[in-house]
């Protein structure tokens, strides 16, 4: 068996994984309209890659203000929930283990993805820059746009929120999911609160490190009451360098990014979560994280540690094998290549993913991608 180091069994909060090797959120805009509910396609497509150890689902918003995209699913009506069953399903009924991705794009958004074309919610009245919505123009069809002005939440509105992160975690159990994930990453709702660059709040969840990560704080305390530490994780960018090339946002770079995320992690290590997801700057020739970084991560925290980014096998097995991980995330490798599991450990060649086809449309570039033992 080629790369052992991700082979090995572990436990995530109550539950022993076959491998260490992520299946990891992949925004693909495929949910059936009108509702944006998830489809049979989808539970085809989570299906086909439970050989995963672990899964986690594309982000699903958890209420419709959170929406930043045209057809990405959500999970706050009955009719989400009873979508994500057929996904739950399927992928149990293959051994794997999957949780939601809970996500709310804040200021990432346009007014004509918001009830009644109001302006999307934000910490602060900033528009989002180097960043992009995606909103419908037709049947199938639509463009991306610039994100819409947002207006600050008020205090009650932001307590409000921390509540409908709550319920969703509530209604992912209740789809048969077996945990959740917060994204706090990629510049988005969570994130923007942590950003000294989009929180300019000058009350209690503005200003200094502590209170722009206080909603963090109780959003985690909110989902942990909920269901329980234990099936649930964060997801984080921290971002050291920037770039001006054109490429899928992914997020704020702060004054000290290394001080702002290791106080982050120090509040999902005091309620015991399950797990960090830290994914890493994913353009051409982009800096790794600094070692430093990724050591005082590890001496923090308890749980387990996910990494994402360009990962390839040889990379992310040493990662594993010199403790710094425990989960290894492959993103677009794993669309394109459904077996990947099997593929890494057989040592067989990977399909080419094909672009074009990585948002929105059929199952042309999403389901019908084939194992290796279908190419001989």
């Amino acid at each position: 068996m080629n790369h052992k180091a991700l082979f090995e069994p572990t436990q995530l909060g109550p539950y022993t994984l076959k491998n260490r090797i992520v299946f990891p959120p992949l925004t693909r805009q495929r949910s059936e309209q009108p509702g944006n509910v998830p489809s049979d396609l989808m539970a085809e497509y989570y299906r086909q890659r439970a050989g995963a150890g672990f899964m986690i689902t594309e982000g699903t918003q958890i209420e419709p203000r959170g929406q930043g995209y045209a057809w990405t699913p959500g999970i706050y009506t009955e009719q989400q929930i009873e979508g994500w069953k057929k996904v739950t399903r399927a992928v149990h009924a293959e051994g794997g283990i999957i949780f939601a991705q809970l996500w709310h794009v804040g200021r990432v958004s346009n007014s004509a993805l918001q009830p009644e074309e109001s302006a999307p919610v934000a910490p602060s009245a900033i528009q989002a820059e180097q960043a992009k919505a995606f909103i419908e123009t037709g049947p199938g069809t639509g463009t991306l746009v610039t994100p819409s002005v947002p207006r600050e939440l008020t205090r009650s509105e932001i307590k409000d929120l921390v509540n409908l992160y709550a319920q969703a975690a509530k209604n992912a159990i209740s789809a048969g999911f077996d945990g959740v994930e917060i994204h706090a990453a990629n510049g988005y709702l969570v994130n923007q609160f942590i950003s000294e660059h989009a929180n300019q709040r000058k009350d209690e969840y503005g200003g200094s490190i502590e209170n722009r990560l206080r909603f963090l704080d109780e959003i985690v305390q909110a989902i942990t009451h909920a269901i329980g530490p234990d099936r649930l994780g964060v997801r984080f960018t921290p971002l050291f360098s920037s770039t001006d090339e054109d490429r899928v946002y992914i997020g704020l770079v702060e004054s000290d990014p290394h001080k702002t995320y290791v106080e982050a992690v120090k509040i999902l290590e005091n309620a015991g979560v399950a797990y960090v997801s830290i994914a890493e700057a994913d353009w051409e020739n982009a800096p790794d994280l600094p070692e430093a970084f990724r050591r005082e991560i590890r001496a923090i925290f308890s749980g387990r540690i996910i990494y994402a980014g360009r990962y390839t096998a040889e990379r992310g097995s040493r990662m594993v094998e010199e403790q710094l991980a425990d989960l290894i995330a492959f993103g677009r490798p794993f669309i394109a290549n459904p077996d990947l599991p099997e593929r890494i450990a057989k040592g067989w060649g990977f399909n080419d993913i094909n672009t074009s086809t990585l948002y929105g449309g059929t199952g042309a570039g999403f389901t019908d991608y084939p194992v290796y033992n279908a190419q001989r």
